[in-house]
């Protein structure tokens, strides 16, 4: 099924059997009683022609019994038809939006599971349209398997076997016709699926650069960019627009060809059947009624010309969606407790290739933390410093070597053989990007302490030197902070990122330049704090900092320089700035 992604998207009706079946038996009641229906006007008419409908009785007065049954009869069917059709309809609708709910729920968490280096190599934009734009199009098209596929199959069956059954000609020439027809529009599919994925990147492009164009106005106001990123997207919406012209085109010039066919199949019924009325083997009641099941028949078949593309286009989207949910995380979590006691950090000879591969960005790396110690960790831009310290918490994987946890009292525990969800409660990295989330100031300080009180939410702020933060907001706990913290500076939301993570009683911390935007006394009242800051045991906090500023690093136990993806030097500053030329450039003494 792994071939067929949007028969793998039907298979999800298996979590809704219950709904699946009530909704296919309305189908399958509805269109199998609508060539019963026809067949019933047939009779009608027959009955007209002969006489039988209204009838003069012996005193010369009209009997209308007879037509009084067939417009009770008929008006019965129709209307049982059009309540079942009515319930069916929401039915397939309801059931529709169940799977893509369904499938919108399993990209969100999927999306949630895959590693860094999945979103490293594939843009906001990307996955959004395939949360958005493509589960809808595979959503419309299960909603069309019901008002078109089942439909029409149920249709074709019960027509083709009256039509059969008036004689067999009559209904099998149509039948022929109509696998012609529908023959040439499954040779057509794969080029309309080719057309749809290529207008699909396209569109992924356009939601990239408008994503970035939103999320990057400030820069783009900063450098008055707004001419340039303006035609920059229409450059996009342009190349998606000439992508979508093709598939319409290609489209609207090949899918009337087997239309054509089918529609022959009318043609002849009504001269075949003109025929057999003439050779007495067909009355005029039954021609009416095949002509009916015909015209029936040929918008059916018709209707599914002009959904092929839709299916199309779901064909491609479901390839698309099932890519992000077949992707395998690289990161796979161990069954091991993560150890309660003081933790202090590990690497030994680690190496970490680039993402999409190419040359180490760390290589043969080790070096040793002790529970307690604050380090510093400084290097040249891109030397791996944010990739080190994504493998404390296991965003990032190393590629050789081993990272570890632990201390040399009690023994060292590799990362890979702990649980995830353990081991990133213990282990906190404050990344330089200060991401907070457009919700209160509460909810953003409770995201690693769900049920921290308000107290302990002021002591968090105190640590991070983040109180006046709070006192300058109208709604205190209860504001909202807007977008990405929009309604903050940079050095706020910094604080407050440093007090979530305080929040969350980490045992090993990681600061990821995470104090740039603070000025020299606030960041010295900000370490000073998480120096004393213990965890509920009492133990003193572990902490790696990232930091090129020569403030930071003086309050700092010792330091470690990172050059060539190696710990080039370690010590205490005095030491390294009397031994190492390298760190001396590094800090401008």
């Amino acid at each position: 099924m792994k071939n067929s992604p949007l028969l793998r998207c039907l298979a999800i009706y298996r979590e809704m059997p219950v709904r699946f079946l009530i909704t296919a038996t309305l189908f399958t009641i509805v269109n199998g009683s609508l060539a019963g229906q026809q067949w019933l006007i047939g009779r009608a008419v027959n009955e007209v022609g002969h006489g039988l409908v209204v009838v003069r009785a012996a005193d010369g007065s009209l009997d209308y019994h007879r037509a009084i049954f067939w417009l009770m009869l008929l008006t019965a069917v129709a209307l049982v038809r059009g309540i079942l059709q009515f319930v069916a309809g929401l039915t397939s609708l309801s059931i529709g939006q169940a799977l893509l709910t369904r499938i919108r729920a399993r990209i969100l968490t999927q999306v949630q599971r895959l590693d860094l280096a999945y979103h490293w190599l594939h843009g906001v934009g990307e996955l959004i349209t395939r949360t958005t734009r493509d589960s809808d199009k595979v959503r419309d098209a299960l909603i069309n398997f019901w008002r078109q596929v089942f439909e029409t199959t149920t249709i074709i069956l019960a027509s083709v076997g009256i039509l059969c059954w008036y004689a067999p000609w009559l209904g099998i020439v149509p039948l022929i016709l109509m696998l012609s027809g529908l023959s040439i529009l499954v040779l057509q599919t794969d080029r309309l699926v080719a057309l749809d994925r290529a207008v699909g990147t396209a569109y992924d492009a356009v939601n990239q650069d408008l994503t970035e164009g939103v999320n990057g106005v400030r820069v783009i106001k900063a450098f008055g960019l707004e001419s340039a990123r303006i035609a920059g997207f229409n450059a996009q919406v342009t190349a998606f627009t000439v992508e979508a012209r093709s598939a319409l085109l290609y489209a609207a010039l090949r899918v009337p060809i087997p239309q054509i066919v089918i529609a022959l199949g009318h043609v002849w019924v009504l001269a075949y059947g003109a025929h057999l009325v003439g050779a007495g083997r067909l009355n005029i009641g039954e021609l009416v009624a095949s002509l009916l099941v015909a015209n029936t028949l040929v918008l059916r078949i018709e209707g599914i010309g002009r959904v092929m593309q839709v299916f199309a286009d779901a064909r491609s989207s479901a390839a698309r969606i099932w890519e992000v949910l077949d992707a395998k995380p690289q990161i796979l979590a161990g069954t091991s407790t993560v150890f309660a006691g003081p933790l202090g950090v590990s690497l030994d000879c680690v190496s970490v290739a680039a993402p999409g591969g190419g040359s180490d960005i760390l290589h043969d790396l080790s070096f040793r933390i002790e529970p307690g110690e604050l380090v510093a960790l400084v290097g040249t831009t891109g030397s791996g410093k944010s990739t080190l310290m994504g493998l404390l918490p296991r965003l990032v994987d190393a590629d050789d070597g081993s990272v570890s946890i632990g201390s040399s009292q009690d023994g060292w525990h590799n990362l890979k053989d702990l649980d995830i969800g353990q081991l990133r409660r213990r282990v906190h990295v404050v990344p330089q990007e200060s991401f907070l989330f457009s919700d209160t100031l509460a909810e953003n300080l409770r995201m690693g302490a769900p049920d921290a009180s308000e107290d302990e939410l002021r002591e968090a702020l105190q640590l991070a030197s983040g109180e006046e933060i709070l006192d300058g907001l109208h709604d205190g706990f209860d504001a909202k902070l807007g977008d990405r913290g929009v309604t903050l500076s940079g050095g706020q939301r910094q604080r407050l990122c440093l007090a979530r993570a305080l929040l969350a009683n980490p045992a090993i911390l990681g600061l990821d330049d995470a104090t740039s935007a603070l000025d020299a006394a606030t960041e010295r009242v900000v370490l000073n704090n998480i120096r004393s800051f213990r965890d509920q045991t009492g133990r003193a906090v572990t902490v790696l900092i990232v930091s090129s500023k020569l403030s930071t690093i003086l309050l700092t136990d010792r330091v470690l320089l990172l050059a060539n993806g190696r710990i080039a030097a370690h010590g205490t500053h005095d030491e390294l700035a009397a031994s190492s030329p390298e760190y001396r450039d590094l800090m401008g003494l």
